[in-house]
């Protein structure tokens, strides 16, 4: 009744289910994996964002690589702002998605280390792209920010190509290590963005808090596929038993067709 699954196109039906139960598997773990460490992520970057803020040099040193501990952790910081040596960031987008400009502003301490800040987004707006923008100034003499800490970019973290021949005052990643170079300072490792004091007419614009990752639908995704590994032998097995009966239902129509008319 059943020799049909020896034939060649059951074999390979056979095989290839045999194949996709175990991968479907392996995903649905993958997902939960994936699950784990967005919860993961979100509960740090929920630990930091309501923690209290601390003197920014309690958490990084020049040279020091900022954590994920550390990361979005609110820092303070007193000294004035360096705007001599301002830079702007490249490809930079606001909320709305509209490509500009991060301001980036030397921060300098009463100890003479310096803070990078991030004061925030501008359009691009400048005559060409090879023109420095129209930046609003800091506020002026010794004031104290506050900010998100966050670690040195670099290509392999955020996919940002670190071009080179760039117009005078323009960059493409905040990176202490290059701007250490670039001042001939000490800086402080990694950067903040910038919450406070807010600027006059809202310009630039902050940099927004970050997100939280949408880990529920990477444990949806997981159930998804476990659900699917169970329903490959349900479905093979009903298959199996279609054509079983398609089968037995062709041989009974030849059977009467093969026997004698009466007289």
């Amino acid at each position: 009744m059943y020799r049909f699954l020896l034939s060649r196109q059951w074999v390979i039906l056979t095989l290839v289910s045999l194949l996709l139960i175990p991968t479907m598997i392996r995903l649905g773990f993958w997902q939960m994996h994936r699950y784990d460490e967005r919860t993961a992520r979100n509960q740090l970057v929920s630990d930091a964002l309501t923690a209290d803020a601390v003197p920014v040099e309690q958490l990084t040193t020049p040279g020091h690589a900022v954590t994920r501990g550390e990361r979005y952790r609110s820092v303070t910081a007193t000294g004035t702002f360096d705007t001599e040596h301002e830079v702007v960031v490249r490809r930079r987008v606001n909320a709305d998605e509209t490509v500009g400009f991060h301001v980036l502003t030397p921060f300098v301490l009463a100890d003479g280390k310096v803070l990078l800040v991030d004061r925030g987004w501008i359009p691009a707006d400048a005559p060409s792209q090879t023109s420095f923008p129209k930046v609003p100034a800091p506020p002026a003499g010794r004031i104290t920010v506050t900010g998100r800490l966050m670690p040195d970019e670099t290509t392999a973290a955020s996919g940002i190509k670190d071009l080179k021949g760039l117009p005078d005052r323009q960059v493409m990643l905040i990176n202490s290590e290059q701007e250490a170079r670039r001042l001939g300072a000490r800086v402080l490792g990694g950067y903040i963005a910038q919450t406070a004091p807010e600027p006059k007419g809202d310009s630039p614009e902050l940099v927004g808090r970050p997100g939280s990752e949408d880990a529920a639908l990477n444990y949806a995704y997981a159930i998804q596929w476990w659900l699917f590994s169970v329903g490959v032998p349900v479905g093979w097995v009903i298959l199996v038993r279609r054509e079983t009966r398609d089968r037995a239902q062709a041989a009974a129509r030849e059977a009467e067709q093969a026997e004698p008319a009466t007289v």
